[in-house]
């Protein structure tokens, strides 16, 4: 088998993510080295190689989506995680997160969170003890490996410090990356450029992210009205964790999500919420990873109400005419 022999499908709509994420891969090598574009490349690799083995038989294509899952996995990441390690969570998560339900378009689950989720269970340490320390001045990690990494676990990322500490990182270091965490993570600035992108192209859902954001919102002053200390502001929990990177890439993903317009508004509703509760509450300091996969379990329950309550207003407006 060679590169040459893999063919593609052609996905419009997932070369769009492909398109909206290339800022963010591109500052994840400013900020932490160019390890991070080989961890990519490396995942990449191995995410098509292992898709190409259940299409081999069938003389099926492989499915453009693959790198969107591979690039969303990786930029969740810390920069130093072993190359072993990530292709292994992205062996699971395809053939668990995808294949076993039938391959692209029939996967329940988001495929890039199955591995994530896989990793952080199965290989703790190197997701919540490794991080590193962004660098600063230009040329930054343009020209340098990986950045150093960070001694003291309390104070790696904005949501660690915060649970240990109580200490709120600046903003500003939010919106701009001047913070250690993952990958992909760490810039708001450039997650809110891509998600404005993905409407005006829609290629994702408004109502999916819009819901999101206000369950998020809602159950945060919810928590802190009843007195629960343990809720930050969300005006800054939204900018840390991974929240609004999961809001724009993995809550908008068209096959794991709801797909009726009510629906979608419901599953951001419930991912948003659920993930309030987890970073307050669990031992999981971000929690928007586990609160997504506990959305795409409900995503088709929430559609089969939605489309039973049509019919049952469409027959009762049926017998009233």
């Amino acid at each position: 088998m060679s590169i040459k022999d893999i063919k593609f499908m052609k996905q419009k709509n997932m070369r769009q993510v492909i398109i909206s994420l290339i800022p963010i891969v591109f500052a994840s090598v400013y900020y932490f080295g160019l390890r991070s574009l080989l961890l990519l490349t490396i995942i990449s690799l191995t995410a098509v190689i292992t898709e190409y083995i259940f299409k081999f038989k069938s003389k099926k294509p492989v499915s453009e989506a693959i790198f969107v899952s591979a690039l969303l996995y990786g930029l969740t990441l810390p920069p130093s995680t072993p190359f072993w390690v990530a292709s292994i969570g992205i062996i699971f998560g395809i053939v668990f997160g995808k294949e076993v339900f039938g391959g692209f378009g029939r996967n329940v689950f988001n495929p890039a969170l199955v591995a994530r989720a896989f990793v952080y269970v199965s290989f703790p340490s190197f997701l919540t003890t490794k991080w590193s320390l962004p660098f600063k001045a230009f040329p930054a990690g343009l020209t340098k490996y990986i950045a150093p990494t960070i001694d003291s676990v309390s104070t790696a990322t904005p949501m660690l410090n915060y649970r240990s500490t109580g200490f709120l990182e600046s903003t500003k270091n939010l919106m701009f990356g001047n913070i250690s965490g993952s990958l992909g993570e760490t810039c708001a600035l450039l997650i809110i450029i891509s998600g404005i992108y993905l409407l005006i192209k829609k290629t994702a859902s408004y109502r999916s992210m819009a819901g999101t954001i206000l369950g998020f919102f809602f159950t945060s002053y919810l928590m802190i009205f009843m007195g629960f200390t343990e809720i930050p502001s969300p005006f800054w929990g939204i900018f840390s964790g991974g929240m609004l990177f999961a809001t724009v890439f993995m809550v908008t993903d068209p096959i794991s999500s709801a797909k009726t317009n009510k629906g979608k508004w419901i599953y951001g509703f419930i991912i948003g919420s659920v993930t309030v509760i987890i970073r307050g509450f669990a031992l999981f300091a971000g929690g928007v990873m586990f609160a997504v996969l506990i959305g795409n379990t409900f995503a088709p329950i929430i559609d089969e109400g939605i489309k039973s309550l049509e019919n049952i207003k469409k027959e009762r407006r049926d017998v009233n005419a």
